[in-house]
C-alpha cells in the first residue's frame, strides 16, 4: 500500500487514535480486517434490525457478505419476516460488536435489493447443500415438523441431482446504504471513545463528530 491508501491510514489510527479518520468506509475495513484476526467467531456478523407495518422492531443476526463504498450487502429469503419489512419499509439498522477488540461499528440508511447478477454469483459460491436449503426453506413461516423440512431437502437434492442449483427466485441479496456510521472503543472506566459519520443522501459528502460516551 502507498503512504496515500486510505486503508492503511485508517490501520495506522486504529493503532492511535481512530477519532482522527476521514471518512468512514476505510476505517470500517481496517477494523473488519482486524476482526478477522482477533474474533473467535463470525467477524462478519452482524444485527439487523428493521421494523414491521406497525412500527414494532425486529432484530437478529445477519452475515455480512460483502461492502464497499455503495454499502452494506447480506442475503436472505425476499418473502421471510425481514425481506417483507423491507419491502414495506426499506431501511434499516445494523451493528457490528466484536468483544475480542472491544469495539462496535452501528449503521442506519435505506436498503436496496442487489443486481440478480450479484445475487446470482453469490448464490453460486455457496456450498451446494446451502443452496438446496435456499429452496426447501419457507423461511419464517410456520413448520409442521423437523420431518416435513427434511423431506422437502430430499426433495430438492433429487430434483437438482445433477447440474447446478439455480438461485431461487425469492432469494437475494440487501445492500444497505449509510446515512450514518457511528464507531465505539471501549476505555477504562466507560470513558469511551465515540465518533459519528453523516450524510443527507448516498454520495453527499460526510460529516464527523465526536459522541459523549
Amino acid at each position: 500500500m502507498s503512504d496515500t491508501d486510505p486503508i492503511e491510514h485508517a490501520i495506522r489510527l486504529t493503532a492511535g487514535d481512530f477519532t482522527e479518520a476521514g471518512e468512514p468506509f476505510a476505517l470500517f475495513a481496517a477494523w473488519f480486517a482486524e476482526a478477522g484476526r482477533s474474533e473467535p467467531s463470525d467477524p462478519d456478523a452482524m444485527a439487523l434490525a428493521t421494523a414491521d407495518a406497525g412500527g414494532m422492531p425486529n432484530v437478529r443476526m445477519v452475515l455480512l457478505k460483502s461492502f464497499d463504498e455503495r454499502g452494506f450487502v447480506f442475503y436472505t429469503h425476499q418473502t421471510s419476516q425481514k425481506g417483507q419489512e423491507l419491502a414495506a419499509n426499506p431501511s434499516a439498522a445494523a451493528v457490528f460488536h466484536w468483544k475480542s477488540l472491544t469495539r462496535q461499528v452501528r449503521l442506519r440508511g435505506p436498503v436496496s435489493q442487489v443486481p440478480d447478477e450479484e445475487a446470482d454469483a453469490y448464490f453460486a459460491s455457496r456450498p451446494r447443500q446451502s443452496r438446496i436449503g435456499a429452496w426447501a426453506s419457507k423461511q419464517s413461516t410456520p413448520l409442521e415438523s423437523r420431518l416435513a423440512f427434511e423431506k422437502a431437502v430430499a426433495y430438492y437434492s433429487a430434483k437438482y441431482a445433477i447440474g447446478p442449483v439455480p438461485r431461487p427466485p425469492h432469494w437475494g441479496g440487501y445492500r444497505l446504504a449509510p446515512l450514518s456510521i457511528e464507531f465505539w472503543h471501549d476505555r477504562p472506566f466507560r470513558l469511551h471513545d465515540r465518533i459519528v459519520f453523516k450524510r443527507e443522501r448516498t454520495g453527499a459528502p460526510w460529516t464527523k463528530y465526536r459522541l459523549y460516551p
